[in-house]
């Protein structure tokens, strides 16, 4: 499957955050990531339906939006108008995840599930049929740049080898300190998709060069 590279706007300059979508587009990323927090399920209050229609309006790429809220099915619709492409949502945030990701399915658009570092990996197998995304949070969801857990290297690989067995078109995703020192490690663990924050938009260099940085460690 292909190694995607999902630009993480939590870290982007709001204040000139088209300009940097833009640039990311031309540095060769393949999705915008969003993430979404409500100040209840993480202590941090983020992004809206609105900022997903800002972004939509300045790039065609994926918008891959990860609602770390509580009762995410309420939310699903207003983010799916908004431009939405994948929508991941938690199942410690809602006890009716097969229903909600169901929601997200029937309106049109890609559902995703994301597990938390404590959350087992044994909680997706039931939705392997029902997933085209799977979301590994190598940190604890709320801020940007923290630093990756390298014991959720072993959940990834687990994660991994169930996605094997079963399905093979499901994009198994990594969210939480991802940087060009530890992406091949991650990568061999068995996930195609990396969202990066910090070490894109926070990259000494720039964005090229963190885009750059982290294409060139996926290809050792």
């Amino acid at each position: 499957m292909e190694k995607i590279i999902s630009a993480s706007i939590l870290s982007a300059n709001f204040s000139r955050l088209e300009q940097q979508i833009l640039e990311c587009e031309q540095a060769g990323v393949d999705w915008i990531h969003i993430d979404v927090m409500d100040g209840h399920f993480v202590p941090n209050l983020t992004m809206g339906p609105f900022i997903v229609e800002h972004c939509r309006k300045i790039t065609n790429l994926p918008l891959d939006c990860h609602l770390m809220v509580e009762k995410p099915e309420t939310m699903v619709r207003d983010f799916f108008n908004a431009g939405a492409s994948v929508i991941t949502i938690h199942p410690e945030a809602n006890p009716n995840i097969h229903r909600t990701v169901q929601l997200i399915r029937d309106l049109g658009c890609k559902a995703g599930v994301a597990l938390n570092p404590g959350t087992s990996h044994l909680m997706i197998e039931p939705m392997l049929d029902f997933v085209d995304l799977i979301l590994v949070m190598t940190v604890n969801p709320g801020f940007s740049g923290q630093v990756f857990i390298p014991e959720m290297t072993k959940k990834i690989q687990a994660i991994s080898e169930l996605i094997g067995k079963n399905k093979d078109n499901i994009h198994l995703e990594v969210d939480g300190g991802i940087s060009a020192s530890n992406i091949t490690n991650v990568c061999q663990a068995g996930a195609n998709a990396f969202v990066s924050a910090t070490a894109i938009f926070g990259h000494p260099k720039g964005i090229t060069a963190g885009v750059y940085d982290l294409r060139q460690a996926l290809v050792k």
